[in-house]
């Protein structure tokens, strides 16, 4: 199936200026929301503390939920809406993991129906303590780097036979994290300061195609992050296996626009003719690009809208991931490749 006729002349790279423009507006605005923010919004896995979920036959509101819990000595405690509003359910969440599952479902029940006079279905407690979350968000920050620093061994090995020189800079990176990590350095300050590191030895020994990939993926991961904290979402444990699967969706496709770039510019050393072969290998590949991401997008919208409030995050970070990471692809991969290869 061709959804895009093969002889398509786009000029993607004359449209770069306004493509990093673009990402730059999203960037900052991921970055500022960030550090705005302090962070993400991490959900329980991350912050610690007790999640609860009731249920009511009748509609509640939520401030006389909160209400009939301020007679609980729990700290940091918030209500929120979950699911559709005909389902009157909430989620309550305290800092406070130091009471049992069954005492704090049996007390915060007792709190709501001396309140309200309406007595909750209890339908889930989840508990994590402050150090199990903290244990958890440093290893989901170092997966993601890890992740990143092995797809740039395979990049550079498959697209420019360089396994050695990417495999001990990459190995070298992990090493001092890892050592460094049992220090007390800012995990969050670490990873940003390993990133930096990485793209500037990348650009130095001219890993062409291995400095296009992890951009672009590090542009991906970024803006799917920013944008659950811009519109302030819950940030757990499934949102990471989100982040996980977006890289390699996205590096899958890099690799297919990569792969015909490479086949097309083999043995041309014209600077001159680069930005028009880089623009032909684009168009060559744009068909096989929308036909994955659109069938990608149907599933995806398909468990966004169908498949429940608990996956309903999930769904919706590898919406933003898809379309970020095809966008990226195209605008964001492809042109630091063009910079690179100008450069050596």
């Amino acid at each position: 199936m061709q959804l895009i006729k093969s002889d398509i002349n786009i000029d993607f790279l004359g449209k770069q200026k306004i493509a990093f423009l673009f990402s730059l507006i999203l960037l900052v605005a991921s970055l500022g929301s960030l550090i705005y923010h302090k962070g993400p919004n991490y959900g329980i896995d991350f912050a610690g503390g007790t999640l609860v979920q009731v249920k009511f036959a009748q509609n509640v509101s939520i401030e006389d939920i909160r209400n009939s819990l301020g007679s609980l000595d729990l700290k940091g405690i918030s209500v929120q809406d979950f699911g559709e509003d005909q389902d009157h359910e909430f989620l309550i969440r305290t800092a406070s993991s130091n009471i049992s599952g069954d005492g704090l479902s049996e007390a915060v029940s007792a709190a709501i129906s001396k309140g309200t006079g309406i007595t909750p279905e209890i339908r889930r407690v989840e508990m994590v303590g402050p150090q199990v979350g903290q244990d958890l968000k440093k290893k989901a920050l170092l997966a993601i780097f890890y992740s990143l620093l092995f797809i740039t061994i395979y990049i550079s090995g498959r697209f420019e036979l360089k396994w050695i020189l990417s495999g001990v800079t990459a190995g070298a990176l992990m090493t001092a994290v890892y050592f460094l990590s049992f220090f007390n350095v800012s995990m969050p300050f670490l990873i940003a300061a390993a990133m930096v590191v990485t793209l500037a030895l990348f650009w130095t020994l001219k890993l062409q195609f291995a400095m296009g990939a992890i951009v672009a993926l590090i542009h991906d991961v970024l803006i799917t992050v920013g944008i659950f904290s811009l519109l302030n979402l819950d940030f757990s444990l499934p949102i990471i296996a989100a982040l996980l699967t977006i890289i390699g969706y996205s590096l899958n496709d890099t690799i297919i626009v990569f792969d015909r770039i490479r086949d097309n510019i083999k043995g041309e050393n014209s600077r001159e003719k680069l930005p028009g072969l880089f623009n032909m290998s684009i168009n060559q590949t744009l068909s096989r690009t929308l036909l994955t991401s659109l069938t990608t997008l149907i599933v995806l919208f398909a468990l966004y809208f169908l498949g429940g409030e608990i996956i309903h995050n999930f769904a919706f970070a590898m919406i933003v991931g898809v379309l970020i990471g095809t966008y990226s692809s195209v605008f964001v991969a492809s042109p630091i490749v063009l910079a690179a290869h100008n450069k050596a």
